[in-house]
């Protein structure tokens, strides 16, 4: 977990806490336009290397549990990145 790394799912947090177990709780804050944005979830699933499975609460998901997956696959010196959200609100902020 990098928050300096871009592209990744943590890319630009100013604080993060987190038991990256599965049932695992995090906290991360980006600052964005001048406002800290939190954003809380849960692990639902860790299957090192290859997925990782978890829930994502923002002011965006208007407090509703929406659901990340990332899918890892190697490339040969390279690694794709498939990253599925779901269950956002079909809004401005959701989309």
């Amino acid at each position: 977990m990098n928050p300096n790394s871009p592209g990744g799912p943590w890319f630009g947090a100013e604080r993060v806490i987190w038991n990256p177990i599965v049932d695992g709780l995090f906290y991360l804050a980006v600052k964005q336009e001048g406002k800290v944005w939190p954003h809380y979830g849960r692990f639902i699933e860790i299957d090192r290397p290859s997925k990782l499975t978890y829930t994502w609460v923002s002011e965006a998901t208007r407090g509703l549990e929406s659901l990340v997956t990332l899918t890892l696959e190697p490339r040969g010196d390279e690694t794709e990145v498939t990253l599925h959200h779901s269950g956002l609100p079909d809004d401005a902020m959701g989309r």
